[in-house]
């Protein structure tokens, strides 16, 4: 499987990172592209031109901004073929509808990951016209190698990208908080943000592994009276639950915005 990252940006990059490091594409069959080439200090991937890219994979990623989108399908429709090529598009707001207008019959796919891609622990939601088939198994297959891939409804890809991408960015800003407050409490810095860092991991895969709701994993560390509880309490009058969602919906109102003035 030979696959192209057209736009080698962060979350680009993070996906390559992720799919070399899986082994889910060998290095030599993956192509990436951008305006600025060989800033990366990883001179080892192949930077090629968004036609010869495109021309050399089945898989072609697309992870442009917005406003580059338009410009960079009409310069590799021409070389879109049908029986080769599966088009994933990163890009935030861009509708399967005006994908499949560039390409009519080409298998298309929209896709959200975070850049936990590069540690293979994205979890990445797809959406897609196609139910079933060996072309969304095969894109399935492929987001898994760099995470957990949810298929979702196209209306839910803003959502998505809330809850998903910009959601690490909400738990990163967690661990650091609670870090600093380790640090407040007798822990050198470096020791603060490791243990905060395993303890958000191991809640994770609590929810994961287990399939149990939060509240039930909390019951079990916040005893009567306890100083787990009178912690939990503090947090909540301060309002943590309040703002994070508050903040999830700030950022939902900020991507509909966008997304209607286009």
């Amino acid at each position: 499987m030979k696959v192209a990252i057209i736009g080698y940006g962060n979350i680009g990059k993070a996906v390559a990172t992720g799919l070399i490091h899986s082994g889910a594409v060998k290095q030599d069959d993956l192509f990436v592209t951008r305006k600025t080439k060989n800033v990366d200090s990883n001179n080892s991937l192949k930077y090629v031109s968004n036609q010869e890219a495109t021309i050399a994979s089945d898989i072609i990623i697309l992870a442009v901004k917005p406003h580059q989108t338009d410009e960079v399908m009409k310069e590799i429709t021409p070389f879109l073929k049908k029986n080769q090529h599966q088009l994933v598009s990163l890009v935030t707001g861009y509708k399967l509808i005006t994908l499949q207008a560039f390409c009519p019959g080409l298998p298309v796919y929209r896709a959200v990951p975070n850049t936990a891609a590069s540690v293979v622990e994205s979890i990445t939601c797809i959406a897609t016209k196609q139910t079933k088939g060996k072309n969304l198994d095969n894109i399935i297959a492929l987001f898994s190698k760099i995470g957990r891939v949810e298929i979702i409804d196209e209306g839910l890809a803003d959502a998505a990208t809330v809850l998903g991408a910009c959601g690490i960015a909400f738990a990163l800003r967690f661990i650091r908080a609670a870090s600093q407050g380790g640090t407040e409490i007798g822990f050198s810095a470096d020791q603060a943000l490791k243990i905060t860092a395993q303890v958000v991991k191991g809640a994770a895969d609590l929810i994961l592994k287990t399939g149990s709701h939060p509240e039930q994993e909390i019951d079990k560390v916040a005893t009567p009276r306890g100083i787990t509880i009178t912690g939990l309490n503090e947090m909540e009058h301060q309002g943590l639950s309040s703002a994070l969602i508050k903040g999830l919906m700030a950022s939902f109102n900020k991507i509909n915005q966008m997304t209607s003035e286009k």
